[in-house]
């Protein structure tokens, strides 16, 4: 006697789920990396950087 096997199911839009996954993963690591370059403490220390770039030692 034969056992009836079982087909798998469809993989119809798996590829459309892991891109929007990843898109929104993107995005979630865009926003926490944009807070982080604004804020105050990452602003005044790129702009002391530039700041010892520029001036000329005397």
């Amino acid at each position: 006697m034969r056992t009836p096997t079982r087909r798998p199911g469809s993989d119809d839009g798996s590829t459309t789920v892991e891109y929007a996954v990843v898109t929104v993963a993107v995005a979630a690591f865009a926003a926490v990396l944009y807070t982080l370059l604004t804020g105050d403490s990452v602003v005044s220390w790129l702009t002391n950087l530039v700041m010892k770039a520029l001036t000329v030692p005397s």
